[in-house]
């Protein structure tokens, strides 16, 4: 990330040490930076640290170019996209609710946290080239089954990509992963764009 957006204040986005196992979004980029070396066992080994990881990954795979782009187009603009994204990630590495699974066992109680649902979600920003995830929201009373779960995204797309097109792919996506992966109702996906980005030729 430039020097010019920085980090953006933990408190800011919500997030405290306790959400990421007593690491900080700033520690993970750094972590991430060093190419992941020396290990550290304490971040490898936290779910919600591999949740932010992995969208840092994403972010910094596209986010030089775009964040040169942005800083020169609207330099003045409070809380930029980046910090946003950011705030969506941190959300997401929160463990959240707990959201159970049904079992043909007798007895067994088995169950995934709405941060790996949320992470799951995120993940689906791979399959749809053109945009990045922001915001990610479920709905509903995940701790019940059968109830009606809305999922509520935002999203930033590049200039010059189809947005109903996009939308389409990203909401046809996250339903078929959702589907796969939990046993939520999903009766809607919302999907606001946020931003729409330049990327430098």
């Amino acid at each position: 990330m430039s020097d010019d957006h920085g980090t953006p204040d933990r408190r800011r986005l919500g997030l405290e040490p306790t959400d990421l196992d007593g690491h900080t979004i700033e520690e993970l980029t750094e972590y991430l930076d060093a190419g992941r070396q020396p290990l550290n066992r304490s971040i490898e080994e936290s779910p919600g640290c591999q949740l932010a990881l992995d969208a840092l990954e994403r972010l910094h795979g596209l986010s030089g170019e775009l964040i040169d782009a942005d800083a020169a187009a609207a330099p003045e603009v409070e809380a930029g996209w980046v910090d946003r994204i950011l705030a969506g990630i941190a959300i997401d590495a929160r463990a959240g609710r707990r959201i159970p699974l049904g079992s043909p066992e007798p007895g067994a109680d088995l169950a995934i946290t709405e941060g790996a649902v949320r992470g799951l979600i995120r993940s689906a920003e791979n399959a749809v080239p053109g945009l990045l995830l922001g915001r990610c929201r479920l709905d509903g009373d995940v701790t019940v089954p059968g109830t009606p779960i809305r999922v509520e995204i935002e999203a930033n797309v590049f200039h010059g990509e189809p947005i109903p097109l996009l939308a389409d792919r990203l909401r046809a996506e996250i339903d078929r992963r959702l589907r796969l992966h939990t046993e939520l109702v999903i009766v809607a996906i919302d999907i606001a764009i946020r931003d729409i980005q330049e990327v430098s030729s």
